[in-house]
């Protein structure tokens, strides 16, 4: 019988995991399945310039994994029993159960309202793409001098409030943080970063933490009333609440912890990565929910599942962190080096040098999965001693 592989989520890591799996296992050996609610790959990191109304490539799953042997199944994860080894999902055809031996979790996450009253009904968030959408949208519908303000003021709000203000300078768009902005930067990048917001004209209200979203305006706990026609909220990222549901070892956050292999501590036929892994990294500390972090995840992840089934050896990348690469518009970028554990170093690259970099990585994030075929080598690993199923022998 064939050893049956469901990858839940077609994102980077996902898409990434599902792609290298392909490549190194026999399709005679294994049959590999992608569930992914929507029917294309979604470049997540791009979602800002979508929200402002750029055009993005159109990247049709069904394209991307014909010739690999790969199922791929557009439908909504429904539950999961991790116990039964079974994921139902809902799709056109309506509902299905799928059987698994190993299951790679890569759902990801979303925006975090974090319990603020009125950010649900009133905000935008840029976590999804229908997120995204929905706030160009809103934004197509704003006349001159509209106050579109950005809440959050990490990685995801700076690119957001940027962006809105290169490509619609004919709004006043803001910014609100909970501290100081940029604190996360060292003070060179810091520096850049304020230098380019005052020449976007973006208004920044610090030491703004938001008690209450409106309709048209957004409250501060010190009171502060700021206008918005448009609350763009990036004030962190929440993991797929699927795991919840299930007897997997959770971190307090949610996500599901993992060992050195991407592998569940609870349910070692569960593998977790990108955001839903709590995995430890080369420096001894959480791994961050990034990019930066997903793809080495998935990379191990793979690798591990084609050892374990073949007997073949797998390399592990780096799990540590080199950089932080901001977009700041189409013209202008911010890279802020840092330390394995993630903490600013005091050297920082910013200006057009910067921009085209942060371009040359977010297509590389999106071209490994986008081509799961390229690498396709003639004669792929053939399993060897795959673990047997419960009730059943695997000869």
């Amino acid at each position: 019988m064939k050893h049956r592989i469901i990858v839940l989520g077609a994102g980077y890591t996902g898409a990434f995991a599902a792609g290298r799996l392909a490549r190194r296992l026999h399709p005679d050996d294994v049959h590999l399945t992608l569930v992914n609610a929507e029917p294309d790959f979604v470049e997540r990191v791009r979602s800002h310039q979508l929200a402002t109304g750029q055009r993005l490539k159109h990247r049709p799953l069904a394209a991307m994994y014909a010739g690999t042997g790969v199922e791929l199944v557009i439908a909504k994860v429904a539950s999961m029993d991790v116990d039964r080894r079974t994921v139902s999902v809902t799709g056109p055809d309506g509902p299905r159960e799928l059987e698994y031996d190993t299951l790679v979790y890569a759902l990801g996450s979303g925006w975090n309202p974090q319990g603020v009253p009125g950010t649900a009904e009133h905000a935008y968030e840029i976590a999804s793409r229908p997120g995204a959408l929905r706030l160009r949208d809103r934004l197509a519908r704003l006349g001159t001098g509209a106050p579109v303000t950005v809440v959050g003021g990490g990685l995801t709000g700076v690119e957001a409030v940027t962006e809105l203000a290169e490509s619609r300078p004919d709004l006043h768009v803001a910014i609100a943080v909970r501290g100081e902005y940029g604190d996360w930067l060292s003070p060179k990048a810091r520096a850049h970063l304020r230098k380019v917001t005052r020449r976007l004209g973006i208004a920044v209200h610090e030491h703004a933490a938001v008690t209450e979203v409106g309709p048209d305006s957004i409250t501060t706990a010190d009171g502060r009333e700021i206008p918005a026609a448009a609350t763009v909220w990036t004030a962190g990222f929440a993991v797929h609440p699927f795991a919840e549901t299930t007897t997997l070892e959770l971190a307090a956050d949610g996500r599901i912890v993992v060992d050195a292999q991407m592998a569940s501590v609870s349910h070692p036929d569960v593998y977790a990565v990108g955001d839903t892994g709590y995995a430890i990294g080369d420096a001894g500390t959480p791994l961050r929910m990034s990019c930066a972090s997903g793809n080495p995840m998935a990379w191990i992840a793979a690798d591990a599942i084609v050892a374990r089934l073949t007997g073949a050896t797998a390399k592990r990348p780096a799990m540590h962190y080199t950089q932080q690469c901001i977009s700041l518009g189409r013209k202008e970028g911010l890279v802020q080096f840092v330390t394995p554990d993630d903490r600013p170093k005091d050297s920082a690259m910013h200006g057009r040098t910067a921009a085209l970099y942060k371009e040359f990585i977010c297509k590389a994030a999106a071209w490994a999965p986008a081509n799961p075929t390229f690498y396709l080598p003639a004669r792929r690993h053939r399993v060897a001693h795959a673990p047997a199923r419960q009730g059943s022998t695997v000869n």
